[in-house]
């Protein structure tokens, strides 16, 4: 599925480069070379990101216990 319509991104792209440390959608655009366009898909990278850091977040505590 296409997260990021103007410039092809999909969204295992996405997911990709928030596991190598993007932290912001900005961030998703420098790992592949682009910058936003028309910025509707940063909504949903910013969840994708919320959505990763609440998985670690989890990851975490069940090891801490």
């Amino acid at each position: 599925m296409y997260v990021c319509n103007c410039n092809g991104i999909r969204e295992r792209e996405v997911r990709a480069a928030i596991a190598q440390g993007a932290s912001r959608p900005a961030e998703v655009f420098r790992a592949h070379g682009c910058q936003a366009q028309c910025a509707k898909c940063v909504c949903d990278m910013r969840g994708m990101i919320q959505e990763q850091r609440h998985s670690q977040a989890r990851a975490l505590k069940y090891a801490a216990e």
